[in-house]
């Protein structure tokens, strides 16, 4: 049987298949860099399990000239290195793509797929014959696979020997021992395997001054910039590492050069409990503070999330959401804390959240959750999730004003305490509903106050009576209005037409929505969009719903959490609502969404050129529109 090959230039999608522990992610790293060396933009994704090493590990890169950040769906070459999940991933490639795998072992011809091209290569062998030490076997046959990948696809060995030479300056030991492995992988591919790939990589200058960065990276640094000096955590997957970057960066930032003295304080507490409520206290006492944490997490610090709302303590909670519920998939993403974060802890309650569409965002979302937290006296949540949090993504570079002004919010001084000022700790004196407080040690006789989760009247009064609880519950409300003018707005797309027809999505499906607009406005489905950026919603936002006849809603749970929310805060008909959802763990795609909007807004737009249409299902059941979960 003869299959035509797939030919492409700058836009496929490679995957590696490997196992954890094998030393295969910093090479499959190198591998994506190298191309982004050369000025063609990637997109990778880890697909780990959440154990230290033997189960199955997968790192996807998307090349695309184009810009597409997103997952695309599909596989177009697979590097099999994985005997335990050989079938299911050969039955992943696309008709006319590729494998390659190691050959030292002969298989059946029942093992491979007719309409795939195969491209054997006998890595163990090869190691065998040059390596002594086993696990120095392991560690270069990575190596050696990149290499032999570079002369395939068209990358030049020199970048990645550059990239070799930055990773190990000063241990040329190293330096030497790897690029050896990069060259017998060159060598062997120039003499044995010819052109046997259709997919190409060619330089380009598509990349321009965007940087790559991971999206826990730039919430810490953006902490450091946000003026945080407190962090208190408990390590969870897969937040942990916001908290050692923090520390990486205080380290950096945050050391007195000349005493060498620590300007800031960093607790791995025993559990999601102490670690909230030492973000707490820390808030009180006024230092700006915050935690890092998951699902999980959130539920167990509810209760002091509770206290901080009702005492009106400014902290902030970086939540890298997975899938759920209880331990749910730890190391696969999802957007399935909305509602549990909008609504922390038991009682009327209403939270700030933040929703970054990527690295740049966590960045400045992190730092404007401080200041938010401090003008408005209460916990603010930046809600980024796995995909965006542990993913290294092209985006713009991160810029600070050096004149930035930290918003502290009403903050009463001592000299105003002194003057006779009246201070109602409680009291809503110019009706935003956010009150004045003082801090610790401000004044030695006047501004001081009793913090308390009970109720109390404006002046911080315990008290049961039912107007004062009535008052302060209105007051937080319109605390809660106030934040919605102070809250990054939406961003608004209108489409080439008027339509009658709108989206709503946020956070990391961005990359893939705005690929599936292209497709759909190609297609002849006008869609106007908008990117929610937080909650409260802005009054933009039920002015925009107010214009459309139907709005698809695009989120990354089963039950439809933001379209919830939207009903619910908005009071909006939810028949207008359209859930347009993806649940399965991976990131969802570009033709996921083209297939599920064009299906039900009765257009005919498809899926990119090279793809096939995929398998979106109807709303609230949708199916994975790739091979089956591993």
């Amino acid at each position: 049987m003869t299959v035509e090959r797939l030919e492409a230039v700058n836009d496929f999608v490679i995957k590696f298949a490997n196992v954890n522990g094998s030393g295969s992610a910093s090479a499959n790293e190198l591998f994506a860099k190298a191309i982004l060396r050369m000025g063609v933009p990637v997109s990778p994704r880890n697909i780990f399990p959440s154990n230290i090493q033997g189960l199955p590990t997968w790192y996807e890169v998307r090349v695309s000239e184009a810009g597409h950040l997103g997952r695309r769906g599909g596989t177009d070459m697979m590097v099999a290195m994985n005997p335990q999940t050989w079938d299911a991933d050969v039955a992943e490639i696309a008709p006319g793509g590729y494998l390659f795998y190691d050959s030292t072992r002969p298989l059946p011809p029942s093992r491979f797929r007719d309409d795939v091209h195969v491209i054997g290569m006998p890595l163990t062998e090869i190691c065998n014959a040059v390596y002594q030490d086993p696990r120095q076997r392991q560690l270069f046959k990575n190596i050696v696979y990149v290499g032999a990948l570079a002369v395939l696809l068209g990358i030049e060995p020199a970048v990645v020997e550059k990239l070799f030479s930055e990773q190990y300056k000063g241990k040329e030991k190293l330096l030497d021992s790897n690029v050896r492995a990069l060259h017998l992988g060159c060598d062997f591919a120039r003499e044995h395997l010819g052109q046997a790939v259709g997919l190409q990589v060619r330089r380009a200058d598509a990349v321009g001054q965007r940087i790559f960065v991971d999206g826990n990276s730039a919430a810490a640094l953006g902490c450091v910039y946000g003026g945080a000096t407190v962090a208190a955590w408990y390590p969870i997957t897969p937040s942990s590492s916001v908290a050692e970057a923090f520390q990486r960066y205080c380290g950096k930032f945050r050391v007195d050069e000349a005493t060498g003295q620590h300007r800031f304080a960093i607790v791995q507490a025993e559990d999601e409990l102490a670690s909230i409520g030492m973000v707490v206290g820390a808030g009180w006492n006024g230092a700006r503070a915050f935690t890092a944490t998951s699902g999980p997490g959130i539920s167990l610090m509810s209760e002091f999330i509770g206290l901080a709302y009702f005492a009106e303590i400014p902290v902030t909670i970086i939540d890298v959401q997975r899938g759920g519920p209880s331990t749910g998939m730890p190391t696969r993403t999802q957007q399935s804390d909305i509602l549990a974060c909008a609504y922390a802890s038991h009682g009327d309650t209403r939270h700030v959240l933040l929703l970054p569409q990527d690295p740049h965002e966590c960045f400045e979302h992190a730092a404007a959750a401080l200041d938010l937290a401090d003008r408005l006296q209460t916990p603010v949540f930046v809600m980024t999730d796995l995909d965006i949090g542990m993913n290294q993504r092209l985006c713009e570079p991160f810029r600070w004003d050096p004149a930035h002004a930290y918003d502290r919010g009403k903050v009463m001084s001592a000299q105003e305490l002194e003057a006779g000022r009246d201070f109602g700790r409680y009291k809503d004196v110019d009706g935003d509903g956010i009150p004045w407080r003082t801090l610790p040690g401000t004044h030695p006789t006047r501004g001081s106050y009793f913090t308390r989760g009970t109720t109390r009247d404006a002046y911080a009064r315990y008290s049961e009576r039912g107007p004062d609880y009535v008052y302060n519950m209105e007051r937080l409300l319109r605390k809660f209005a106030t934040a919605a003018t102070l809250v990054p707005q939406p961003v608004l797309q209108a489409a080439a037409r008027p339509t009658p027809l709108g989206v709503i999505y946020f956070g990391s499906t961005t990359p893939a929505m705005l690929e599936a607009l292209e497709t759909l406005e190609a297609g002849g489905v006008h869609l106007d969009a908008m990117r929610l950026r937080a909650f409260p919603f802005p009054d933009s936002v039920p002015q925009f719903l107010a214009a459309h006849e139907r709005v698809f809603v695009v989120e990354q749970n089963r039950d439809a959490q933001m379209r919830s929310l939207l009903v619910n805060e908005l009071g909006m008909d939810p028949a207008r609502l359209v859930p347009v959802l993806h649940y399965d763990g991976t990131p969802i795609t570009a033709r996921f969404i083209v297939d599920a909007i064009t299906r039900q807004a009765g257009g005919q737009a498809r899926a990119p050129q090279g793809q096939s249409a995929g398998t979106a299902a109807p709303p609230l059941q949708p199916q994975p529109d790739h091979a089956p979960a591993k």
